[in-house]
């Protein structure tokens, strides 16, 4: 891991843990390290440049424990806080834009055009992470939104069908048969 690597992740792991002692969910644990795992994973396989992606993949969603600015903009408010770690640190300006533009383009919601292979990295890690920590999901539908079991189930399910279907092709296509474990064992009924 390269020392701004490690630079952000320092930084990014404080605000991690400070979110988690006020509002008892923990961003690090529950999604990006999921995120940074599989966007290197997909980096390496897809011949992306690693350390643009691992950056991109770090700094994704840290206007969320950060708490700045609407959720429904966490990627613009992301990319501007990305903007003034990387200056801070010093990164090359060409290269902290292909990371801004990774965080600016990681949201499948929005259906933002990916550009290049890093962002359509950190976008589908983004959308995988999901598969990789399904019982934040439920925590969410059962604890935060108080729904039903029988709702919650229904909302997880439809929730990773969409995120399976925001996936980049090739992504799908590599996931597929994980999926379709995930959807047998939850919630196909015997």
């Amino acid at each position: 891991m390269s020392g701004i690597v490690e630079s952000i992740k320092e930084e990014l792991l404080k605000r991690c843990d400070a979110y988690n002692e006020k509002y008892g969910y923990d961003f690090w644990n529950d999604h990006i390290k999921y995120v940074v795992k599989n966007s290197v994973e997909l980096a390496k396989k897809y011949d992306a440049d690693v350390e643009i992606v691992e950056l991109g993949a770090l700094l994704h969603d840290i206007a969320m424990p950060s708490e700045i600015g609407p959720r429904e903009e966490h990627n613009v408010y992301g990319a501007k806080i990305a903007d003034e770690l990387l200056t801070e640190l010093n990164y090359p300006e060409d290269k902290k834009e292909r990371v801004k533009e990774c965080v600016l383009r990681h949201r499948g919601s929005k259906k933002l055009p990916r550009n290049t292979i890093e962002e359509q990295c950190v976008a589908d890690a983004d959308v995988i992470a999901h598969f990789d920590c399904i019982p934040s999901l439920f925590s969410l539908v059962y604890k935060e939104m108080n729904l039903s079991i029988s709702d919650g189930k229904e909302y997880v399910r439809k929730k990773l069908e969409r995120d399976y279907n925001k996936l980049s092709e090739k992504t799908r296509e590599e996931i597929k048969d994980r999926y379709k474990n995930i959807v047998e064992v939850l919630f196909v009924e015997k």
